[in-house]
C-alpha cells in the first residue's frame, strides 16, 4: 500500500497548498510519513467524536476540511482537547491532513462542488487564481447561472434540500434576505464565511449570493446598498450592475453543511488519483455526522 508521504503528495497535487489564504496553514498536521495508508476517512471537522469514529473505522488517515489549529496554539499537552486529539491519533496510527482554503480554491474543490450541486452552468471563479500550472479553474467561490430563472423562494428551497441531502443534515436551516417573488438566474456561491467578499459579489452583478456565517451588520449593509442601487437604476442613475431589480439577494447556509458537499467529489477523486500515482487504491469512507455545534433552532413560541 502507499505510505503517508505518497498519499500527501497526491492530496497536495489535487488541492495545492499554494492556493491557501495567507493566514491559513492547511496540510499534514499529524502523521508518520512511513506509515502505510490502507483506509482514508473524510469528515468536515476534526472534532473529538469524529476522531473516535475514524479510529473505530480503522483509518490510517483522517482528511478534514476544517483545521484542528485555526488560531495560534502553544501547547499540545493534556490541558486541552487538541492535545488529546493529537495523542489519540498518534497512538492509533492515524494521520490528519487538512484541506482548508486550498481546497476551497481548487478545481473540483469546495466551491465547485457546491456550485455544481446547485446546478450552476457557465461557471467561473468569484475570486480567480492565476495558476500557470493548472489548466482548470482555480479560485475562491464560483459564479454561474441557473439553466432557467426561478423565484428566489424556490431557489432557496432547492438550496436547503441540496445542502441537507448532499452535505450535512443540520438544525440550522437557511436564511433568505431579499424579494422572495423575484426571479433569479445568476448566482455567486462561496461555501464558508462570505461577508468579506460582498464587493466582489456586487461587481459580479449576480441576482443571489449563497454563502454562510452572514452577520447582522455586514448583511444589513449589503442588502441596504443593494436596495439603494436598485432604486437609483430604476431612475436611470446607473449604480451597481444590471437592471432595476435588487441584486444580490442573500441566502445564508450552515457553514459546515455547505462545505461538506466537497466530499461528494473528494471521496472519488482522492482514491482514484492515489491509484493512478501508486498502483494501489485505499479504502475510503465519509463520516456524515453533523458537526454543527447547535442542536436546536427555535423560530416561534409554538
Amino acid at each position: 500500500m502507499p505510505n503517508l508521504k505518497q498519499v500527501i503528495d497526491v492530496l497536495e497535487t489535487l488541492y495545492p497548498l499554494r492556493y491557501a489564504e495567507q493566514w491559513d496553514e492547511p496540510g499534514l498536521i499529524v502523521g508518520d510519513l512511513s506509515h502505510d495508508v490502507r483506509k482514508i476517512v473524510f469528515a468536515v471537522d476534526p472534532t473529538s467524536s469524529i476522531v473516535d469514529k475514524a479510529i473505530e473505522a480503522g483509518a490510517d488517515l483522517l482528511v478534514t476540511h476544517h483545521p484542528l489549529y485555526f488560531r495560534a496554539v502553544h501547547e499540545t499537552g493534556g490541558l486541552g482537547f487538541r492535545g488529546d486529539i493529537v495523542r489519540r491519533l498518534y497512538q492509533n496510527g492515524c494521520g490528519l491532513w487538512v484541506g482548508h482554503t486550498n481546497a476551497d480554491a481548487s478545481p473540483r474543490g469546495v466551491g465547485q462542488a457546491a456550485a455544481d450541486a446547485f446546478g450552476l452552468i457557465d461557471q467561473r471563479p468569484l475570486v480567480p487564481i492565476d495558476d500557470p500550472q493548472s489548466t482548470a479553474m482555480a479560485g475562491l467561490g464560483r459564479v454561474g447561472r441557473l439553466p432557467q430563472p426561478v423565484l428566489l423562494k424556490d431557489f432557496a428551497l432547492s438550496v436547503f434540500k441540496t445542502v441537507n441531502t448532499r452535505g450535512m443534515t443540520t438544525k440550522l436551516g437557511i436564511q433568505v434576505c431579499g424579494d422572495l417573488d423575484e426571479l433569479v438566474e445568476t448566482v455567486a456561491v462561496l461555501p464558508g464565511s462570505g461577508d468579506s467578499l460582498f464587493d466582489e459579489v456586487r461587481a459580479a452583478g449576480v441576482d443571489v449570493y449563497v454563502t454562510s456565517d452572514l452577520r447582522h451588520h455586514p448583511a444589513t449593509d449589503a442588502i441596504e446598498q443593494a436596495r439603494y442601487e436598485a432604486r437609483m437604476r430604476a431612475h436611470g442613475i446607473m449604480l451597481g450592475e444590471g437592471d432595476a431589480r435588487l441584486r444580490p439577494n442573500l441566502i445564508n447556509t450552515p457553514h459546515a453543511a455547505i462545505e461538506s458537499m466537497w466530499f461528494n467529489y473528494a471521496i472519488e477523486d482522492v482514491p482514484l488519483a492515489i491509484e493512478q500515482a501508486t498502483g494501489q487504491r485505499p479504502e475510503v469512507e465519509w463520516i456524515h455526522e453533523t458537526t454543527d455545534p447547535w442542536t436546536l433552532t427555535i423560530t416561534s413560541e409554538e
